[in-house]
């Protein structure tokens, strides 16, 4: 067999002020075939287990280009077009192959392109024919269009937010792919539009009952070979944005479509439940203050960069100065322009900086003061499951008896590393604050001893009821109270 892989993919934020160029690929992963590194990224997990697969099989394994950019607004159309080009020239170069495997995000949008995912699939299977298998391991939090459907044979997306399965999802993806190649399965996919849209954690009920109830379907029904749920990405202001509910079945169609509409039908019923409990920054850092043990946890979960935004706002850091906390480190805030002055400055140094804050509104205000340089790190990087992510050149700064990393590349808060790296033991803060929504718990949970999932400011659209969107379908919850029962689907 003759298979080829690559991997082209970021996440979208459409409010973002912040374009996505080559060079924002290039600092996060560009890799031209046969240069991935031996652990995969978030989305290139295809690659990587498709090397051990392939070498199982004595397979030959064509690797394209793997690319994958930390989320941000629009990515240039041109930087697009040229890597979705290099992509589609090395499958032509590779022909005949018997499948393709991809590894996509899902929430890509360009300039010109509102459905890039759709686009570079329907390229693909312009280029292999109908009967070559096409098939991808998607993010969940991504948009799941026709488009899409209608080029794929099928899509695996990750179960789990956090993130921590990708590579096992990866595993499930190259399953099915070898079954269908040696003549065993005939995979069909089925989908159910939710009409919702909601924030999905497995990291707490109902949604971990939920997708521990998926895993128990797939391993005791032989039809199904595999469930998940599109969380859909509400930052995406997109046509087809939404929650929906996926079934691959082994040529089961009809069985494939009532079960994802009755399991879709299950979620939608448990809407408005899913989301963390939210506090804003004046409580957040008062219960932080309060706890009698530390490390407390503060997730700054909308000024998340793995959501597309800057990771500058310096809300709670605000709140923290105007309670006198000293014993608190942050992590981190994006300031490309802070990190160079730093730089030349070097380790040891005192000198004035205003940082923090730049990147739009509702994101407080930039902080201006004396600041002691504590370290200075080129090409940082902290853990995120089995892979490295990189947060660029950094500095760590004490303000006020603050600690607080600024960085040069966006990047969230997977992994306590993140502070140990800079210099800063993390168990031994009284409070730590970090920015991410929720692919910080599985590490940072194992040190905590509470964490507070803190709503400061407005840097995303967290609220679809007054989001200002343009294109996103206005007939799903919670823009909508029950758009099944309009449909007669309820």
């Amino acid at each position: 067999m003759r298979i080829f892989t690559a991997a082209l993919a970021t996440e979208t934020n459409t409010f973002s002020p912040i374009c996505i160029d080559r060079r924002a690929f290039e600092a996060s992963l560009y890799a031209p075939p046969g240069k991935h590194p031996e652990t995969p990224t978030l989305c290139t997990a295809p690659i990587t287990v498709g090397r051990r697969v392939a070498a199982e099989k004595g397979w030959h394994l064509i690797e394209g280009t793997a690319a994958w950019a930390d989320p941000a607004g629009l990515v240039n159309r041109a930087t697009y077009e040229m890597l979705r080009g290099e992509i589609l020239g090395q499958l032509r170069a590779a022909q005949p192959v018997d499948a393709v495997v991809l590894g996509l995000h899902g929430a890509m949008v360009a300039d010109g392109y509102e459905d890039t995912e759709g686009d570079l699939l329907a390229r693909v299977r312009e280029i292999v024919g109908p009967d070559v298998l096409v098939c991808a391991e998607l993010d969940p939090h991504s948009h799941l269009t026709a488009k899409r459907i209608a080029a794929a044979d099928f899509f695996v997306f990750f179960k789990e937010f956090p993130h921590t399965d990708f590579v096992d999802r990866a595993e499930d993806l190259w399953r099915i792919a070898v079954d269908t190649l040696e003549g065993r399965m005939r995979p069909v996919m089925s989908v159910f539009d939710c009409r919702m849209i909601d924030v999905f954690p497995t990291s707490r009920e109902p949604m971990r009952s939920f997708v521990d109830k998926l895993i128990r379907i797939e391993n005791e029904d032989p039809d199904v070979l595999s469930l998940s749920v599109v969380h859909g990405f509400m930052a995406g202001d997109v046509p087809e944005m939404g929650t929906k509910m996926v079934v691959v079945t082994n040529a089961r169609l009809d069985k494939g479509q009532e079960l994802a509409r009755n399991l879709g039908l299950e979620l939608f019923a448990k809407r408005g439940m899913f989301r963390m409990p939210e506090i804003d920054a004046r409580q957040a850092v008062a219960e932080a203050i309060a706890a009698p043990v530390g490390p407390v946890v503060i997730a700054d979960m909308w000024d998340n960069p793995g959501g597309g935004t800057a990771g500058d706002a310096t809300v709670v850091l605000q709140e923290l100065l105007a309670s006198g906390v000293t014993d608190a480190a942050i992590g981190t805030i994006w300031d490309p322009m802070a990190v160079q002055i730093c730089m030349a400055a070097g380790e040891g140094a005192e000198i004035p900086l205003r940082f923090g804050a730049k990147s739009a509104p509702g994101t407080g205000d930039p902080i201006d003061g004396i600041v002691s340089i504590m370290r200075l790190v080129r090409n940082a990087e902290m853990r995120f499951g089995e892979s490295l992510a990189p947060f660029g050149d950094a500095a760590h700064i004490r303000y006020r008896g603050i600690d607080i990393i600024l960085n040069s590349t966006r990047a969230q808060g997977f992994d306590p590393s993140l502070f140990s790296v800079m210099g800063i033991d993390p168990r031994s803060k009284k409070i730590l604050v970090i920015k991410s929504t929720n692919h910080f718990y599985a590490s940072f949970s194992k040190i905590a001893a509470k964490i507070l999932y803190c709503s400061a400011g407005s840097p995303y659209p967290n609220d679809p009821t007054r989001t200002p969107y343009r294109h996103a379908p206005r007939d799903i919850w919670p823009i909508a109270s029950d758009p099944h029962a309009k449909r007669g689907a309820a």
